[in-house]
């Protein structure tokens, strides 16, 4: 029998990327590179396999297995504050409108409207839904009645990755868990 790696098509192996000291690079978005990538690191020599698939690719005077762990060989250091964009500020209010809980048909609301001077800022954004966004309005939270679950702030790096680990994405290779801290229970 044929191990599930072997019929893998290699555009479906990517390598989980660690940092120099064994961490992930980042939670979420997961630091995975393509195949193609990793290869190219491997020959580079600026990164270790820690783990390989099965699968292998080949070529007229070479095979290699496709690597599904590598650790970079230089320590990069984190930022200590991400970029604002959609996905962090979701991340930041775990894909929950901060009105009413709610995780459907989001959108991002400003704390205090443009047309009352607010700016586009971590503290000033807020991740709603759809229908609480409209029914707040051109309003503060105060002037809607509509108070926030928890305070508009810029988060850290280190925040967003905790956030993140609630949110395992779709696909992790058996070589990935044990690099990998989801919120699961360790067995003693």
């Amino acid at each position: 029998m044929y191990h599930p790696d072997l019929i893998r098509h290699p555009d479906s192996c990517p390598a989980l990327v660690l940092n120099a000291d064994y961490t992930p690079l980042s939670y979420y978005p997961l630091s995975i590179w393509p195949w193609q990538t990793a290869i190219k690191a491997v020959f580079l020599d600026r990164v270790d396999i820690v783990a390989e698939y099965e699968r292998e690719v080949r070529s007229p005077t070479a095979r290699i297995k496709l690597p599904s762990v590598i650790a970079l060989k230089q320590y990069v250091k984190p930022s200590a504050f991400p970029a604002f964009t959609r996905f962090n500020l979701f991340l930041r209010d775990k894909f929950e409108c901060q009105y009413c809980g709610c995780g459907h048909d989001l959108t991002f609301d400003h704390i205090i409207p443009r047309a009352q001077g607010g700016r586009t800022t971590w503290e000033n954004v807020a991740t709603a839904c759809a229908p609480c966004n409209l029914k707040k309005g051109g309003r503060t939270p105060k002037q809607a009645g509509m108070p926030l679950h928890i305070e508009a702030i810029r988060p850290t790096s280190w925040q967003l990755q905790e956030h993140g680990r609630r949110f395992p994405p779709n696909f992790l290779h058996a070589t990935w868990r044990d690099w990998l801290y989801w919120d699961v229970e360790l067995e003693a």
